[in-house]
């Protein structure tokens, strides 16, 4: 093997290569901490559709299984979907923010996520150096499912009905082994969120319950969910960098989690209940978010912890 040829360091630019030798340093008890650890990562949002950022979580992400870390991918990609239902000229209806999905729409949304953004989440990662793999919930029956069952209240006669969501489904059962057959090598799985029903029907699962789901079945040291908001506010606007479940589900009664974003704090809760060390709400929108909540003290969002 030819050795590498190395260039003298101007005195210019010492204190700049210093620093980025200190750094090292200083990641290295984090490094040691999560060897060997599952991280599940929900990936999405502003993080995937910038192609800047895109680039530099591929980079982050073989950097994490380089230095012993396992990386699980779960990935979203409704805006994606949005386009091709449009360019084909479906129409969809949305209820509480879920896509209402019939036959086709399942259809174009499975060609979409398990299609072109999978194949294009691989082939970054491979072409930073690593070595994804992109599979579907449907691959070895990872993602079992059933079709998500939701009501709304009649607002004038307070009468609950049943909403038909279509072919949006749940999670219902992981088949962790799966993926415990990458954790020793050097693959990075790379999942889409489709779930397969009891009778072989295809059901769109929303992707953070997918990586929640994943992320408690596989024992995941952390679970990552990215977003493109700063993390979880509290009434001053204030970022709040890391919170208790109980303090969580008070801050979900008092209404200063609120919105869109009250799921994705459930999703965090039933992880953490269920066996995950932290999960956390980052804010994809920060160059290197994942690494710095991983291999620094200070973090990208907002982290919930067991009691």
């Amino acid at each position: 093997m030819t050795p590498p040829k190395k260039t003298p360091l101007p005195p210019e630019e010492r204190d700049v290569w210093m620093r980025k030798a200190r750094t090292l340093s200083e990641a290295l008890p984090f490094m040691r901490e999560h060897a060997g650890a599952t991280v599940v990562i929900k990936y999405g949002g502003h993080a995937m559709g910038d192609a800047a950022l895109a680039e530099q979580f591929a980079n982050d992400i073989v950097l994490l299984k380089q230095v012993g870390i396992n990386p699980v991918i779960v990935h979203g990609g409704g805006p994606q979907i949005g386009r091709m239902l449009d360019r084909l000229k479906i129409e969809s209806d949305f209820v509480d923010g879920l896509r209402v999905t019939d036959q086709a729409t399942v259809d174009i949304v499975e060609m979409v996520l398990s299609g072109s953004i999978n194949k294009e989440i691989v082939t970054a990662i491979n072409r930073a150096g690593g070595f994804a793999i992109g599979m579907s919930g449907k691959d070895g029956n990872l993602i079992r499912a059933r079709k998500l069952r939701r009501t709304k209240k009649d607002p004038d006669s307070n009468i609950e009905r049943v909403l038909d969501l279509g072919y949006v489904g749940e999670p219902t059962e992981i088949t962790p082994h799966l993926l415990d057959m990458f954790r020793e090598s050097d693959v990075i799985p790379v999942i889409a969120p489709i779930g397969i029903g009891p009778n072989g029907e295809t059901f769109n699962i929303n992707a953070d319950t997918a990586a929640g789901a994943i992320a408690a079945a596989t024992g995941a040291y952390r679970l990552l969910m990215l977003t493109d908001i700063t993390g979880v506010l509290d009434k001053e606007g204030v970022l709040i960098p890391d919170m208790t479940v109980t303090e969580a589900r008070k801050h979900i009664a008092e209404g200063t989690i609120k919105g869109g974003m009250i799921p994705k704090v459930e999703t965090c809760l039933t992880a953490v209940e269920q066996g995950v060390d932290g999960a956390v709400i980052i804010d994809g929108r920060v160059p290197h978010a994942i690494l710095l909540e991983i291999f620094t003290p200070h973090g990208a969002g907002t982290a919930v912890w067991n009691d």
